[in-house]
């Protein structure tokens, strides 16, 4: 069962992170989640944990087959925490996903924005990423700047992550949403 957050705290939708690979969704979902006493969907792991790793199901089925099951996992998560100020960290790509697109416009939107700077460390640390074989930060670039239009288009909270520690994103990110639902409750008044 999921919790219910308090009435006009930070809402009762979803809260969805969305922004490129290595930008922290995980990590700072996860904080936030803490913070407002509410369930964290990763749905990168939930993916994992249903069908094995990313790069196992890109080798082995395609990148097809991947986007079809993250679909499938989204829409999952955003159905399940429904009513919810539950928070969802999607992968990277996932609002590439026209269906998934309008599934998140009735969740809370955070695009989590940064630079190359801010995620080359993470990319360099972490080679399982298929889509980054071969020239990691050159493959990153080029798709963040396909995707980034995309993520500014559907965010209704962008948080700039390039400076700050994961409690202080996650504080900023709180007091961000408070402030987004506040400004709602004004608009319906």
């Amino acid at each position: 069962m999921l919790h219910r957050s308090s009435p006009g705290a930070v809402g009762s939708r979803p809260i969805v992170l969305i922004g490129p690979m290595a930008v922290g969704k995980s990590a700072i979902g996860q904080q936030l989640a803490q913070q407002l006493g509410v369930p964290f969907i990763d749905t990168d792991a939930v993916i994992v944990a249903g069908h094995g790793s990313i790069a196992g199901i890109f080798a082995g089925r395609g990148e097809n087959a991947f986007r079809e099951i993250e679909a499938r996992t989204v829409a999952d998560a955003v159905e399940e925490a429904e009513g919810t100020s539950t928070v969802i960290s999607l992968g990277g790509g996932a609002v590439l996903d026209s269906g998934t697109q309008q599934l998140i416009s009735r969740c809370t939107v955070v695009y989590l924005e940064c630079d190359a700077d801010t995620v080359a460390d993470r990319i360099a640390r972490n080679s399982g990423r298929p889509l980054l074989a071969g020239d990691a930060m050159g493959r990153w670039t080029a798709m963040f700047a396909t995707r980034r239009p995309v993520y500014e288009r559907l965010a209704d909270i962008t948080l700039d992550v390039r400076h700050g520690s994961i409690s202080e994103l996650g504080g900023r990110l709180e007091a961000a949403l408070r402030n987004h639902a506040a400004a709602k409750q004004e608009v319906e008044k």
